[in-house]
């Protein structure tokens, strides 16, 4: 079973967002005066069809699987403005770098196992008051990891 299986989590109820990922991240290009190409737009389409957890590897993969042409590099490339732009998330499970939705879908933990690559993902309305709590009482400002 590979992370991206391990990873899906179809019980994580989607949050309702007023922009598809598609727009949000041509408004972000266009932000940032980046080009928006048909390779990077299919990419945003394919990776928000389903909710799971992919590496750069995998999601190559899955897309020339789909008949989506896209290089290598523009697919590292990519994959860093979807985490700028807020539409992905990037999580280090044991030596690996993986993705997953941040855009539209609720704030949520992970714990992962190092020894049989297990990811359980979890939504815990205390662990994150506690975390806020601990925040505000040394004044730090919590960023999502």
């Amino acid at each position: 079973m590979t992370l991206a299986e391990k990873g899906s989590h179809p019980d994580l109820p989607p949050v309702p967002v007023s922009q598809s990922p598609v727009e949000k991240f041509r408004e972000f290009l266009e932000l940032r005066n980046l080009k928006c190409t048909g390779e990077r737009l299919k990419m945003v389409e394919h990776v928000f069809e389903k909710h799971n957890h992919f590496d750069a590897d995998q999601l190559t993969a899955t897309m020339k699987e789909s008949g989506i042409k896209a290089s290598r590099s523009t697919v590292y490339r990519t994959l860093t403005l979807l985490v700028e732009a807020g539409l992905l998330r990037d999580l280090t499970f044991g030596p690996k770098t993986v993705y997953e939705h941040d855009y539209g879908y609720p704030h949520h933990e992970h714990l992962y196992c190092e020894k049989c690559g297990d990811v359980i993902e979890f939504i815990s309305e205390e662990l994150t008051r506690l975390q806020e709590e601990i925040c505000r009482r040394h004044n730090f400002r919590p960023t999502v990891q």
